[in-house]
């Protein structure tokens, strides 16, 4: 909850946020919440998981490329910052960038312009940057496997998310929102979750943490007989 609320109070600056947190314990719904409490919320919020690109595209994807910049760049590419333009971009597992793509979004930070690749011209941006990881940035940094200079402009404020079998006061609420949404998608809509339900619900030590609440919730309501959880 303190997470949530810190979100809130944090959805009115422009300054940039590091979420730290175990796999799956919401990070990206605190991202969600600090972009749509904002005065940025009617502009694009995108998320970019920086675990899954290949090191060879990194900076493309994050600042788009021209057309001819690589072999396959058969036509203009806008990458994820210009995407986000006047919104929120959500740097996904920043901590597994490689060194050049560190280099080049320190001096986006720096400067507020983005370069695409294979060009020269510089583009001038206006994003709120929120960025997320599970790693221990700061002894990455003493181990030289991520930028000082990167961790102090992306941790102007930093949020830490603990797992939930640390915060069991939040599984009812997250239940509940998790099937008020699977609801909407469902033939069947369920009506609420049974006590007894939830005392199993709060008794699991969630090592998957929010994220396998919610999966847990969407396959209770898949698969559910009658119209009670």
């Amino acid at each position: 909850r303190a997470g949530v609320d810190t979100a809130a109070r944090l959805s009115r600056s422009a300054i940039p946020v590091l979420l730290l947190g175990e796999t799956g314990t919401g990070k990206e719904l605190v991202a969600r919440l600090i972009h749509q409490g904002g005065p940025r919320r009617d502009r694009p919020l995108i998320s970019v998981n920086c675990a899954a690109i290949p090191s060879q595209l990194v900076e493309s994807t994050l600042f788009g490329h021209e057309r001819g910049a690589f072999t396959g760049a058969v036509q203009q590419h806008k990458g994820a910052f210009e995407s986000a333009e006047g919104g929120t971009i959500l740097l996904d597992e920043v901590g597994e960038l490689p060194p050049p793509a560190q280099s080049a979004l320190l001096r986006v930070l720096e400067t507020k312009r983005i370069t695409r690749v294979g060009s020269t011209r510089e583009i001038d941006i206006d994003i709120r940057v929120v960025a997320a990881t599970h790693r221990d940035l700061e002894a990455m940094c003493h181990a030289g496997a991520f930028r000082f200079d990167l961790l102090y402009r992306l941790n102007a404020m930093t949020v830490e998310l603990p797992p939930l079998r640390s915060r069991r006061e939040d599984i009812a609420p997250l239940a509940a929102r998790f099937l008020a949404a699977a609801n909407e998608t469902s033939p069947a809509p369920l009506r609420g979750i049974e006590p007894e339900a939830m005392v199993l619900l709060r008794a699991y030590a969630w090592p998957g943490n929010v994220r396998e609440l919610r999966n847990t919730i969407e396959r209770a309501v898949a698969i559910a007989q009658g119209d009670v959880l």
